[in-house]
């Protein structure tokens, strides 16, 4: 990962690709996102969430999105 990160989510998308959210990084939450693509071994920083949050839940849309709720939010 680009940021280290505890707390967060992971959800695998339609792509293959995972999507991790959120967490903490030891001394504050954290809104950003990050994509691992399996393929080639790559983390990339993708959009943030409106605020930090961590011990979230994050879930699957059909229609792609991932919704993420829950947690501890600051």
């Amino acid at each position: 990962m680009n940021h280290a990160r505890d707390g967060h989510s992971g959800t695998l998308l339609n792509n293959g690709q995972v999507l991790v959210a959120g967490g903490t990084d030891g001394g504050a939450d954290l809104a950003s996102a990050e994509l691992y693509n399996p393929a080639s071994g790559s983390w990339t920083f993708t959009g943030s969430m409106s605020s930090p949050r961590n011990a979230h839940t994050a879930t699957l849309l059909a229609s792609g999105e991932v919704l993420v709720a829950g947690g501890n939010q600051l």
